[in-house]
């Protein structure tokens, strides 16, 4: 028989600790094509309204400013467009702004015909954000302008509070500091422009047999309240409690904080650098993100024997939600869902659960948890404008409720 220069090859990468097999592709209903698509890459530069001394930047990590032109001598046209199409609306923005002298001025922000203004602009003045006062806020249609006072001292507009990659390494390396003997933090691989994709892998003892949570966050670059959800969700599991204790011992989290750098740095509105939307990927993985972050997680799953029994995936929209399956008898823990949102009722002062259920028919994380693992598989979805001390409380008992369930199963 004549030998492969494939079949060489696979014989060969054990050596290397490279598998030769592909990852198991999983079926839905409804296939999306995610194939790499063009996308319009915003040039980086400083605006300048010579006339009025009024200049506006997008030369940073996180910024999404497509255009700056005069409408008169108080107003400038803020043009916002988004990395290709079609695309949810959801108009992410995110600029520099400053004068040569203090002034009021106005901002009217103009989007493609089809989308809109979606967020309440969000300011950063020294180190410090704040929420842009309503006052200075104006919509007529569908139409808004924001008012702002102007100095020689930059003020960031954004859409939301910018989480780039840096910050994110930064807060991820921070929170591991003096928890490295249970806490490895390691690398799934590069994005398509070379940006890591870190994982916090959490145990105690032997990883061997521990069945397995999984956390992800960022697949669509704007949704940061769901990132500080995560940040509440980990550091709870990370907080060396009794019961955090208790629980890495029998159990193991991969911890995924940004699957998506290339989009949160290039300032897009949700795809990747490929021009796709990442939780739309989760059948064929077309895109290098989710396709190592998949083997990564497959890998590990057979090479320590541990089975996946649970999927959060961290998002934001325009309400608290959580979009579950509905299939959960054949689950690895059927009664979660209910006993975890009972539990969450009950230690949150005034809190409703807002849930939403239907098995995935599109190739989302939460289906691939169901349909290739038999995991319940869950997107946690925080509003874009729940405030930070509710999302910090929201995180914090959910993980510890999350606990708490999964060590009497």
């Amino acid at each position: 028989m004549k030998t492969t220069n494939r079949q060489l090859f696979c014989f060969l990468l054990p050596i290397a600790f490279v598998a030769c097999t592909t990852v198991k592709e999983v079926a839905f209903k409804t296939p999306v094509d995610t194939t790499t698509k063009r996308i319009e890459i915003q040039t980086k530069q400083t605006y300048e309204l010579k006339d009025m001394g009024v200049f506006a930047s997008n030369d940073f990590d996180g910024a999404r400013l497509n255009g700056f032109v005069k409408e008169n001598d108080s107003t400038a046209i803020v043009v916002i467009n988004p990395e290709n199409t079609p695309i949810n609306n959801s108009g992410y923005y995110a600029f520099n702004t400053w004068s040569t002298t203090p002034k009021t001025f106005y901002f009217k922000f103009q989007y493609p015909e089809g989308y809109n203004h979606r967020y309440i602009p969000k300011l950063k003045i020294g180190n410090d954000w704040s929420i842009l006062d309503s006052s200075f806020i104006f919509k007529k249609d569908s139409i808004v302008t924001i008012k702002l006072n102007l100095s020689k001292e930059p003020v960031v507009v954004a859409a939301q509070v910018i989480e780039s990659s840096s910050d994110v390494k930064k807060w991820y390396t921070d929170v591991v500091k003096g928890k490295e003997y249970f806490v490895k933090l390691k690398s799934v691989g590069k994005s398509t422009k070379g940006r890591d994709l870190p994982v916090l892998d959490i145990y105690k003892g032997d990883k061997k047999n521990k069945d397995i949570i999984i956390l992800l966050t960022r697949q669509h670059p704007p949704e940061v309240t769901g990132y500080y959800a995560f940040q509440s969700f980990l550091k709870t599991i990370l907080n060396d409690s009794g019961l955090s204790k208790e629980f890495l011992d029998h159990y193991r989290i991969l911890a995924f904080p940004i699957l998506n750098p290339d989009g949160v740095d290039m300032g897009h509105w949700r795809h990747n650098a490929g021009g796709v939307d990442l939780n739309r990927d989760w059948s064929s993985y077309k895109q290098p993100e989710i396709k190592k972050v998949v083997s990564f997680i497959d890998k590990t799953s057979k090479k320590d024997s541990g089975k996946i029994i649970l999927g959060l995936d961290f998002h934001s929209t325009w309400h608290d939600v959580f979009y579950t399956n509905k299939t959960r008898k054949e689950t690895t823990l059927p009664n979660f869902v209910s006993d975890w949102f009972a539990a969450l009722e009950k230690n949150i002062p005034n809190y409703k659960v807002n849930e939403e259920a239907g098995n995935s028919t599109k190739p989302v994380s939460k289906g691939w948890f169901l349909y290739g693992h038999d995991a319940v598989g869950i997107t946690y979805e925080i509003g874009d404008a729940t405030p930070k001390k509710s999302i910090e409380l929201f995180g914090s008992v959910s993980a510890e409720q999350m606990m708490s369930i999964i060590l009497t199963k």
